[in-house]
């Protein structure tokens, strides 16, 4: 009986230290002002937006491509849907396009073709790669107005929420899936 009265009092005294700062901190009126900021962000620091700071109108639907968080944002036409997905973004602001476009095509299994530019940086690429696991458009292609510019998947996990693309934004596989059956062709980009 004493050997568990003795584990008891160990475990009380190891888990004491992890539990004090956290109830020091809750005395102290600037710490729950801390701790109210932090529940207002998710971990990554995404924050909602609002469509009408970007577009006059849903219309068909709506996406704002922030560049800067690494955040895709998502509003249906009817304004029932809002869906905030981490995202790829061009490796340098050269590679950047900013401005107003839209889904002009859509593509389940696409088909990757090396730009003139990417072909002059390496020497190994192949002029055209198909569906499959290698393929750097992942599952799903969202093709905009602007020539070569999409928005895709990956296979490559580790490229989301970097500066890894020469100039799409990419998401996860079963992000750009649930992306690709929600937003019709037709529906407005704004990348910023």
């Amino acid at each position: 009986m004493s050997q568990i009265s003795r584990r008891g009092f160990i475990a009380a005294a190891t888990a004491l230290p992890l539990c004090a700062p956290a109830v020091l901190r809750a005395e102290t009126p600037q710490a729950s002002i801390e701790a109210d900021s932090f529940t207002r962000r998710n971990i990554s620091s995404f924050t909602t937006m609002n469509w009408q700071d970007h577009f006059e109108s849903l219309g068909k639907g709506a996406i704002v491509a922030d560049t800067v968080s690494r955040a895709l944002h998502f509003w249906s036409g009817d304004g029932e849907t809002y869906k905030l997905y981490p995202t790829s973004v061009p490796r340098s602001d050269e590679l950047t396009r900013r401005g107003y476009s839209e889904i002009v095509r859509k593509k389940v299994g696409p088909t990757w073709t090396p730009t003139a530019s990417m072909h002059e940086r390496f020497d190994d690429l192949p002029e055209v790669m198909g569906p499959g696991p290698d393929n750097p458009l992942g599952t799903h292609a969202l093709y905009l107005s602007w020539p070569a510019y999409l928005i895709h998947g990956t296979h490559d996990t580790r490229k989301i929420g970097r500066r890894s693309s020469d100039g799409c934004i990419g998401l996860y596989n079963e992000k750009i899936a649930e992306l690709h059956d929600l937003a019709p062709i037709g529906t407005q980009v704004r990348l910023v």
